[in-house]
């Protein structure tokens, strides 16, 4: 497969003007480019470019609203911030509610952004980094479509429901990881069954419930989630936090509701921030420190995100590669 290198401004510009093209305002667009391509440079091709005609078709189905002004409530007796992402994508409602999320959480020690009627198709570590980098640590839970057997069964019921989790340091960038409750990402499973490549044995079942190798019948059958019945609590989990907690969608409801265009459902996002100095002390950051030099004095281990942010630096000097053929694709996507 031939591959074509692009600078980070170049990558982020072909996006912002796809979306534009097709019905996203200006705004809008330059929010989902950028976490778009920030995937893309930190090494998540499955999060990046790959998704851009996903995205493409809930736009030019209707089903997203491209347009969308979120609307921000803040109330003065609770730790909550409330969006209603008004049928966009999720990007621009995050962007809108941060900065009261962060004066919340700074102000009172924790704080929750509940984000209502959005559409998530992007890694959360791009949600969480720029919480992160405002000194606070924080937590973020999404569900999906129903693509994940429970633990014992063999049919889709969950997503695959991934959660985050970030420190901020004081001296570095932020340790976050971001991780699906199932053994992979979805998007893995079709960059796997596009390249012809096959899949682990313990990633997914067939639609008879068979475990397969094959990603195409796993796309046509259950994904397994990560660890048996601990990752099958895990997405229940997400099911709950990011669904009934916040008043919407759970992922079979999604998949009820959803027109199976390619891109996104329809649903929600629940982010956690923390003061680590107003819950821990003045030295809560440094005393995590300890922590990161002693994991760091064994062979072999390394902290979350340091690989992405390794791509990262790499990306910024060198460019991003991309498959030609994806390329390709989101370029017809002008027309």
């Amino acid at each position: 497969m031939t591959d074509v290198t692009l600078s980070t401004t170049e990558a982020t510009d072909l996006v912002a003007r796809c979306l534009s093209a097709n019905g996203c305002s200006k705004e809008v667009a330059a929010d989902v480019a950028n976490v778009i391509i920030a995937a893309e440079s930190d090494g998540c091709p499955s999060h990046g470019l790959f998704r851009v005609p996903g995205y493409v078709a809930s736009l030019r189905s209707g089903k997203v609203n491209g347009k969308a002004r979120p609307q921000v409530e803040t109330a003065d007796d609770r730790n909550v911030v409330t969006v209603d992402g008004a049928g966009g994508f999720a990007p621009p409602a995050l962007a809108a509610a941060r900065s009261s999320l962060v004066e919340l959480a700074s102000k009172r020690g924790i704080a929750a952004l509940s984000i209502i009627n959005v559409f998530h198709f992007s890694a959360l570590w791009t949600d969480l980094e720029p919480i992160c980098e405002q000194g606070l640590c924080a937590l973020a839970f999404t569900c999906y479509l129903p693509f994940v057997a429970p633990a014992g069964g063999s049919r889709p019921l969950f997503g695959t429901n991934p959660m985050a989790f970030g420190w901020p340091r004081p001296r570095d960038r932020p340790m976050i990881f971001d991780q699906a409750s199932s053994v992979a990402a979805r998007g893995e499973v079709m960059i796997a069954a596009r390249d012809g490549r096959q899949m682990r044995p313990d990633v997914g079942l067939d639609a008879s419930g068979q475990p397969t190798i094959d990603p195409n019948e796993i796309l046509k059958g259950a994904m397994l989630p990560f660890g048996g019945y601990k990752g099958s609590g895990i997405a229940l989990m997400v099911e709950l936090l990011a669904g009934a907690l916040i008043g919407e969608q759970f992922s079979f409801e999604a998949g009820l509701t959803d027109n199976q265009d390619g891109g996104p459902p329809r649903g929600g996002e629940l982010v956690i921030a923390m003061e680590p100095s107003l819950l821990g002390g003045d030295d809560a950051l440094e005393h995590a420190e300890k922590l990161f030099a002693r994991m760091a004095t064994q062979p072999n281990v390394r902290l979350p995100a340091d690989r992405r942010y390794a791509n990262r630096r790499r990306s910024e000097a060198d460019g991003i590669t991309v498959p030609k053929s994806v390329l390709k694709k989101v370029r017809s996507l002008l027309m």
